[in-house]
């Protein structure tokens, strides 16, 4: 078994808690995992991209050669698109469709959205609206993530320990939230057949 992953977002988002959930599920499950991390700046609306690899051998090294990422998850449109040619030809891409409208000339969102649904294997849903209305819209991240789990191999109890450990400094409000956000964003996706 070998999952390769590229998460994709911009800074503040959440893409390193992403990475660190993954992280902390593969080796509760005895997993191999290797990840690296690019920040495109150290501030809020930089470009932010992980490379997460999972494995039960091991793993040589932490970057995901073009064509070899099974799924591709962002939290912004326009920032999935930038890593498309990381994609194999069967790979999956889940993204928000709220665009962070962190340049000049920002894309056509419904232009950003019709190329990514253009792609057989894509799910775009409103995460970041369905974060707010849980109660924290910066939980569209978790949310994100609850929609991939079936094409994560990590188990749902692994999941969610990892969110308890990552979360454990915050209030058991914010761990609730994040919880109740993994759950709905699995839920989302139940009904689709990608």
């Amino acid at each position: 078994m070998k999952t390769n992953i590229v998460l994709a977002g911009v800074g503040g988002q959440g893409i390193l808690t992403i990475a660190a959930i993954l992280d902390t599920a593969a080796i509760q499950q005895d997993l191999n995992v290797k990840q690296s991390e690019i920040h495109g700046m150290s501030q809020r609306g930089g470009a932010v991209h992980s490379h997460v690899r999972i494995s039960d051998k091991e793993i040589f090294s932490d970057l995901i050669p073009k064509g070899k990422a099974d799924l591709i998850l962002s939290v912004e449109p326009m920032e999935l698109l930038r890593y498309l040619p990381f994609l194999k030809e069967d790979g999956y891409l889940i993204t928000d469709s709220k665009s962070f409208d962190n340049i000049m000339d920002y894309p056509d969102e419904t232009k950003l959205i019709n190329e990514i649904k253009a792609h057989k294997n894509s799910i775009v849903i409103d995460a970041t609206k369905i974060a707010k209305d849980l109660g924290n819209s910066k939980a569209a991240n978790i949310v994100l993530l609850g929609a991939a789990t079936s094409k994560i191999p990590l188990s749902e109890a692994s999941l969610l320990d990892a969110i308890k450990t990552l979360f454990s400094k915050k209030s058991e409000r914010i761990i609730t939230l994040n919880i109740n956000a993994f759950f709905k964003g699995k839920e989302l996706v139940s009904g689709i057949n990608v």
